[in-house]
């Protein structure tokens, strides 16, 4: 076991543990308040609804172009992430259509295979293939139990220590070089595109007021957290520009 695997180790343990022992955080009270709740053409809430096709077209994308990538451990993983994002946008369309907590609860569900597909790339990428296979695991066991938990429970707390605890990972991650032979994946990249989603999730209400009712900031949210997705597109890319050059020069 290498020293990134060890530190990922104590990693999930540690926030296991808080997930168990933390305090319990409850979700905003209006939470399904969203700023822009206009229709179109009988779609209701329909730029919330309609912003999530991004999703779709990154992993459509993304399945597309993973097609010409080698097998191997990171492949598997892309493959999870880019049919994580096409059931994001189908779930999040069907919770903003109609928002409420049973719609929210799938909403989050979707979200799963993105961050277990994600965050397995990144560890894989700066640790190993074992430890992103580990990873992939844990956050596909992790989390349903924490949407089942604030489902019974109304605790966000195990919800929030997977999604930003995940993004703090990869974040560390960034930090580090990617290991010989792996993909080499711009995590800055990954961080960037989740933050100012989250910023924008959060100034909902101001940023439509700020665009005199035009959009909303969530969804601007929806549009820029797509963008996640580019650094593994792009990298999958370059790989494949770089074989196909190796190919024609043996050709020749």
């Amino acid at each position: 076991m290498n020293r990134l695997e060890k530190i990922l180790l104590w990693t999930v343990a540690i926030a296991a543990v808080a997930a168990v022992g933390g305090p319990a955080v409850a979700q905003q009270a209006h939470y399904h308040g969203f700023a822009d709740q206009r229709a179109w053409a009988g779609l209701p809430n329909a730029l919330d609804v309609l912003s999530n096709l991004p999703f779709a077209v990154g992993g459509l994308w993304g399945l597309l172009v993973l097609k010409h990538q080698p097998p191997g451990v990171q492949r598997g993983l892309a493959a999870l992430f880019f049919a994580g994002l096409l059931l994001a946008a189908l779930c999040s369309g069907i919770y903003h259509w109609q928002p409420d907590n049973v719609r929210l609860a799938l909403d989050r569900a979707g979200m799963v295979p993105v961050f277990a597909g994600l965050l397995g790339l990144a560890v894989a990428d700066r640790s190993s293939d074992r430890a992103g296979l580990w990873t992939a695991g844990a956050v596909l066991l992790w989390g349903p139990l924490s949407v089942a938990v604030w489902s019974a429970t109304g605790n966000l707390l195990p919800w929030g220590l997977l999604q930003g605890g995940g993004m703090l990972l990869v974040l560390g991650l960034a930090l580090c070089p990617p290991r010989p032979g792996a993909w080499g994946i711009r995590l800055g990249g990954v961080i960037a595109a989740y933050a100012l989603a989250k910023w924008l999730e959060q100034g909902d209400h101001s940023v439509f007021a700020w665009t005199g009712g035009v959009v909303s900031g969530h969804s601007l949210k929806h549009a820029v957290a797509a963008l996640a997705a580019w650094p593994v597109l792009a990298v999958m890319a370059s790989r494949t520009a770089v074989g196909t050059a190796r190919h024609t020069a043996v050709a020749d």
